[in-house]
């Protein structure tokens, strides 16, 4: 049984808990206390306890024949028992997919329905957009937002070629207009809507960096003396992957010493206006194996 299709967990989170629920069903099909006890093989006092709240959820196998006894579907109450047993943060967990898979059905149903244009027109695309993102979009008695935490979706990033990691070499971006690529990439911690990827080439830049690796680098991050860089040279465009650190000569003249971090490579020092670009690196991910 899917958790999402379970009234129960509603009821279960809301004022009847557990036991609440096995009382009302009883009621219904009007079962003594003693009767449905005596039917599930279980003490009428435990019986009694569960129902006021003051013991919990019992194991599988009582719960299964609590299920037969007051005519619960298949499954059903086995299913309750164990998400009255699971621990707060992971039904908190649960919940909130819960809240999105059902977010993503009704923007289908919406866009099936009315068309793209009518939904948008009436704000009900930006708002199921908004639910599937995360954004706190319930609302509280007040007329406020409620306090719901904002998960951000990881954003996908633009994998536009490979970045040299010796000597400088030729790149190119194939031409893609900005943000726009034949594969992406996802990086939870990456916020920067102009971000970009590259797979490296080469071994300058190991051991901390390996042929491969996906590195992604954020134009929106201030770039620091000793950060790990792309790197654009004029005046052929040619890029590479290294540890950058300004510098000056002794006429105060500006420079940056792009140096690799093998050491079977030597360093590279370019007066600053050769360099076009300067986009820090962010994160990095790898293959295994």
């Amino acid at each position: 049984m899917f958790l999402d299709e379970c009234a129960f967990m509603n009821e279960m989170d809301g004022e009847l808990g557990f036991g609440g629920v096995i009382h009302r069903r009883r009621s219904a099909l009007r079962l003594s206390l003693a009767e449905v006890a005596r039917r599930a093989g279980c003490a009428k006092s435990y019986l009694s306890a569960i129902e006021n709240g003051v013991k919990g959820a019992p194991g599988e196998e009582l719960a299964a024949r609590l299920e037969r006894v007051l005519s619960f579907r298949d499954g059903e109450l086995v299913e309750m028992a164990l998400w009255a047993r699971t621990p707060a943060s992971v039904r908190a967990d649960v919940e909130e997919l819960r809240a999105r898979d059902a977010a993503g059905r009704e923007l289908a149903r919406a866009l099936m329905r009315d068309g793209i244009d009518a939904a948008h027109r009436s704000g009900k695309l930006a708002e199921l957009i908004a639910a599937l993102e995360g954004d706190p979009i319930g609302v509280v008695d007040d007329g406020e937002k409620a306090g719901v935490e904002r998960v951000e979706l990881p954003m996908e990033i633009p994998l536009i070629n490979k970045v040299t990691a010796g000597y400088p070499g030729s790149f190119t971006d194939l031409g893609y207009p900005a943000r726009v690529a034949d594969e992406y990439v996802r990086a939870p911690d990456v916020h920067d809507p102009d971000a970009f990827a590259a797979r490296v080439v080469g071994d300058s830049m190991e051991p901390m960096y390996r042929e491969g690796d996906i590195v992604v680098f954020s134009p929106a991050k201030v770039v620091e003396s000793g950060m790990d860089c792309f790197v654009r040279l004029e005046p052929d465009h040619e890029t590479t992957f290294k540890r950058v650190y300004f510098e000056e000569d002794a006429s105060g003249r500006e420079l940056i010493r792009i140096q690799p971090m093998n050491s079977a490579y030597g360093p590279m020092v370019v007066e600053r206006e050769r360099v076009a670009g300067l986009y820090a690196g962010v994160s990095v991910t790898r293959s295994i194996g």
